[in-house]
């Protein structure tokens, strides 16, 4: 039974919401929006996600690379 409580409580302590930008507290995004004098549409959203999906790519490719044991790779022009 403790067991259980335990799982259970571990389980609403680290849910979050996943949403187009990544990972967040919340599901949707506080945003302002607006429009200026000359009727141009301005959105501007608060950074309150956790983890974005570009976070997650660059670690995802840190830790490929330091797996396989590559040596960095050449930038830029290779000729």
């Amino acid at each position: 039974m403790i067991k259980f409580l335990l799982l259970t409580s571990t389980l609403f302590l680290f849910s979050a919401c996943v949403n187009k930008h990544g990972i967040s507290a919340k599901y949707y995004s506080d945003c302002n929006e607006y429009y200026d004098l000359q009727g141009y549409y301005h959105k501007k959203c608060g950074d309150d996600d956790i983890v974005t999906y570009k976070q997650l790519e660059d670690g995802a490719k840190k830790a490929i690379d330091f797996v396989s044991g590559e040596d960095e790779k050449p930038k830029g022009n290779v000729w």
